[in-house]
């Protein structure tokens, strides 16, 4: 593969130094152990893992849980990769990129030869259809479309190059094709449905296909003959070692554990901190990173009264006690936030000034926002309690367990209802919620823009007024300049807390716990798995 032209690779590295200094400083690790330093992959077998929740949807293109993504990031492959230790926008099926000077307009050259699992070349035309069907499935791409957001045009120039227009400058779209949300699919598929997609009906660019897919059970993956264009960073470019890969869904903690300890699966990423001791010996090795993008958050939904006054979102900012969360709850590896942004996202800044701890001055706000202390602790106002609900599925559920005890300190009350997937989409259909929860991974601080902006795809505070905060957020998306778009980041970031748009608790990471026999099992840029190099040794 030809590498970026000297100008594009200085845009490729933004972020560079930030990402890798934050992933030392969290302990991550990029491989897994190998036997020994003169081990040579083995090919064939089959690799057992457990995931915890079904999202009911495998298409790259439509996923957006962890689970789901370990499934799907194997069966596509990208036009950039990003390189997990430095941040870099390297190529992989594109040869060659390049940027104009206002990020408006991206030009990709394909390598020749790569082809999609049904045999179809990988063209520009494919590109041109697999980016247009990701509009087109519009908010069932919640990731892709946010991507794709204000695409002005697709220009197919030649067989093996693409030009993507942008209406706006979208700094964002290079780091955006390494992902598996922009991974392509044959064109065939942009034909079957929304819903066949979801259960595997459909064919990839990358080292394994679906071989079959089991709602609430799992799915199998098979290994593609001839492929040979995996990425440069790889440890090799040819067909995946492994034949199969199965995937079991185990939704309790307690049964991942003990069919790691029998055997009966081989690997996991979803072993409780508490069980992590069970594994520390020869027989198992663990590897964890940092989630990159957005840090778990409580949204308040600013449409609703309550929540649409500053102070109160503050107060509750205020009155979470992060260290409390994560050194109770949470493994040596999920550090307390320090911003909206995790400490493995380029751009990262630690805003822990400006985000603290202080139940003191929360109880000042909530004074000067008229919510008085009632009899049974909480406060209220005009004969209103000053209580909240929100409904959730993430795990541990005992972290906003921890944080309903420690807002009913400073006379909040916070209902909890714990629920799956499918049920909490419901619950928030309406966006009549006073809270949502969760996160979003991503190796770029657009992601910001995505999750907070009164315009971005997200919106999760649903805002109708723009803010100076969707300001900045829109003008980071626009500069190329790698300090430059720091200071507007931080700037942002911080305004973010202050404002009380966002009230941060944690920022996740992820674990794979293996099987000694297990190696090459690891991470790309987004802390998504990645079994390309995996292997076993019987």
């Amino acid at each position: 593969m030809t590498s970026p032209r000297p100008r594009l690779a200085a845009l490729a590295a933004i972020g560079a130094v930030t990402l890798a200094l934050s992933a030392c400083a969290t302990g991550a690790g990029q491989s897994a152990p190998t036997a020994s330093a003169e081990a040579e992959p083995v090919n064939g077998g089959n690799l057992t893992f457990a995931i915890s929740v079904d999202g009911q949807c495998i298409d790259p293109q439509q996923v957006g849980n962890n689970d789901a993504i370990a499934i799907a990031r194997q069966t596509v492959a990208s036009l950039t990769i990003q390189d997990p230790s430095t941040g870099e926008i390297l190529p992989w099926l594109a040869s060659e990129f390049e940027v104009n000077d206002d990020a408006t307009s991206f030009t990709f050259t394909l390598q020749d030869g790569p082809t999609y699992a049904d045999g179809e070349p990988i063209d520009a035309a494919s590109v041109k259809t697999n980016f247009e069907a990701i509009v087109a499935l519009g908010a069932k791409a919640t990731l892709g479309s946010s991507y794709l957001a204000g695409l002005e045009s697709i220009e197919v120039v030649d067989e093996h190059t693409v030009t993507v227009n942008f209406a706006q400058p979208s700094a964002q779209f290079l780091q955006a094709t390494s992902t598996f949300s922009l991974g392509l699919l044959s064109p065939a598929t942009a034909a079957v449905s929304q819903a066949d997609r979801c259960l595997g009906h459909y064919v990839g660019s990358g080292p394994f296909s679906v071989e079959s897919y089991t709602p609430n059970e799992g799915a199998v993956l098979a290994r593609r003959d001839g492929y040979e264009w995996g990425p440069s960073i790889a440890g090799h470019t040819g067909e995946a070692y492994l034949d199969t890969i199965t995937y079991k869904v185990i939704p309790e903690s307690g049964n991942r554990t003990g069919s790691l300890q029998s055997g009966q699966i081989d690997a996991t990423a979803g072993i409780a901190t508490a069980d992590a001791v069970l594994f520390e010996g020869d027989d198992f090795w663990s590897l964890n990173r940092a989630n990159p993008g957005s840090v778990y958050n409580l949204y308040a939904n600013q449409s609703t009264e309550k929540l649409a006054d500053q102070n109160v979102r503050l107060a509750i900012q205020k009155g979470i006690d992060r260290e409390q969360i994560t050194s109770t709850l949470l493994g040596p590896d999920d550090l307390a936030a320090v911003s909206p942004l995790a400490s493995s996202t380029p751009y990262f800044a630690d805003l822990s000034d400006v985000l603290e701890y202080d139940p003191e001055g929360a109880a000042k706000l909530l004074d000067k926002a008229g919510w008085t202390e009632g009899d049974d602790g909480i406060r209220e106002k005009d004969g209103q309690k000053l209580s909240f609900h929100v409904t959730y599925w993430q795990s541990p559920k005992e972290v906003l367990e921890l944080v309903q005890q420690q807002l009913r300190e400073i006379g909040v009350d916070l209902q909890l209802t714990f629920a799956s997937i499918a049920d909490v989409t419901a619950a928030n259909a309406d966006g009549t919620y006073d809270f949502s929860y969760g996160n979003l991974t991503r190796a770029d601080p657009d992601v910001l823009r995505t999750v907070f902006s009164v315009n971005g795809t997200n919106n999760a505070t649903k805002r109708t007024e723009p803010a100076e905060v969707d300001e900045l957020l829109d003008r980071q998306a626009a500069i190329i300049d790698a300090t430059e778009r720091q200071k507007v980041v931080d700037e942002a970031a911080k305004l973010l807390i202050t404002g009380g748009y966002s009230i941060p608790i944690y920022q996740l990471s992820t674990t794979i716990t293996a099987a000694s026999k297990v190696h090459g099992l690891t991470f790309e840029a987004s802390s998504r798995l990645d079994f390309y190099d995996t292997w076993i040794a019987e």
